[in-house]
């Protein structure tokens, strides 16, 4: 038999998936191998044991990995908490926002290399739900914004009041563009906003529900004209009626 090899990790869960009577397929973003999928045996997906309440979409855990060249897929073993959770497990708004958010990044991130400030904002995001008291209906905007920069296409330039934003190429312009193709103005400056607002400080934003849909739909036009994947995010639908 190829030895095993282990490593020590952290990992956000992004979905979960039944294999077999007694198995699951886990996805998570980990700090050293990027986006991976472990393999869980031993265990009913339905089970309300400990583990499996530890593989909840954007909960975060500490493990061990074991692969080896004779392994399709990774190991899971001494899952522990990576932080305690006080409030998103039981707040319908925060456990709507963590589903679209670990949605967003299944379907978006693909690569099996580490990214440290991809993890890090993420593991951040995640305490950062947790704590929020004030702003909570207008974290998934924030998270978009700013995951965007992560991501490789955030506006270049610096904003200056009545700009649009050309989504093609990310840069602030006071030409007016064709709707296809731009964030308009008041879009163009909530996401300055948003990229420049402190998390703690999010309940400053003021957005009523019409600017709220409005700004989503924007940004999805933005991630679709750069990531395509974007429109296949389900949990999407529930934001623009909850929020």
């Amino acid at each position: 038999m190829a030895a095993m090899k282990s490593y020590k990790a952290r990992g956000i869960v992004l979905g979960t998936l039944k294999y077999g009577e007694k198995g699951i397929i886990v996805h998570m973003l980990t700090d050293v191998h990027g986006r991976q999928s472990y393999m869980v045996q031993g265990v009913k997906p339905t089970a309300k044991g400990s583990r499996m309440a530890l593989l909840q979409p954007m909960f975060a855990v500490e493990f061990e990995g074991l692969t080896s060249t004779k392994m399709s897929m990774h190991r899971l073993r001494d899952l522990v908490p990576g932080m305690v959770l006080q409030s998103s497990p039981f707040d319908v708004r925060k456990s709507t926002m963590s589903l679209f958010m670990a949605e967003v990044l299944y379907r978006l991130i693909k690569d099996n290399e580490p990214s440290e400030a991809l993890f890090d904002f993420v593991w951040g995001s995640v305490a950062a739900l947790d704590v929020l008291d004030e702003g909570v209906a207008n974290f998934h905007l924030w998270f978009l914004a700013n995951l965007s920069r992560l991501l490789g296409f955030s506006p270049d330039n610096e904003y200056k009041e009545g700009a649009w934003l050309d989504i093609r190429d990310g840069h602030y312009t006071h030409t007016p563009l064709l709707p296809s193709c731009a964030l308009d103005p008041d879009n163009a400056r909530l996401l300055r906003d948003m990229l420049e607002c402190d998390v703690r400080y999010l309940g400053e934003i003021g957005l009523n529900r019409s600017q709220r849909v409005a700004f989503l739909e924007a940004m999805l036009k933005y991630y679709a004209y750069h990531l395509e994947s974007i429109k296949a995010v389900e949990s999407i639908r529930i934001l623009q009626e909850v929020f």
